[in-house]
């Protein structure tokens, strides 16, 4: 006697568990926004018209802060050989524009995550050598 058994396998899908979205915002003082973004007036500055400075003080200030560099583009003027350019991030960037007739530069740190814009100071003064500073904070992705 021939006895024939049916086995039905039943697969049933079973989703893979989602790895948490990491959120680059940032919490402070209770506070959650995009990130914080430092503008710089330096005057009084030097090294305005060195290109190699500018972008090895660049990359310096973003290691402090532990950024993750992904490009970095600076052009050099003729002329008054002023320089501008962007070190961008993975955290978002950081800008240069100078002035070397007016011994002045703007600089522009906007960081999210674990990156903290301050840390970048100490470089960029060391770099530049400016007689004074005048900054900014402004705190990106504030919700209305």
């Amino acid at each position: 006697m021939n006895t024939k058994e049916n086995t039905t396998s039943l697969l049933t899908e079973v989703p893979a568990a989602e790895a948490p979205v990491k959120d680059y915002f940032v919490s402070r003082d209770g506070v959650k926004f995009a990130g914080v973004h430092l503008l710089l007036d330096l005057w009084g500055a030097q090294n305005l018209t060195d290109q190699d400075v500018i972008e090895k003080s660049l990359r310096q200030a973003a290691e402090a802060a532990d950024a993750t560099i992904l490009h970095i583009h600076l052009k050099k003027f003729s002329g008054s050989g002023g320089v501008s350019g962007v070190l961008v991030l993975a955290e978002s960037h950081i800008s240069i524009h100078t002035w070397p007739e007016r011994e002045f530069a703007a600089i522009d740190i906007f960081m999210c995550g674990k990156c903290d814009p301050y840390d970048c100071m100490p470089i960029l003064e060391q770099a530049f050598q400016p007689l004074s500073i005048n900054l900014s904070e402004q705190r990106r992705g504030l919700n209305p």
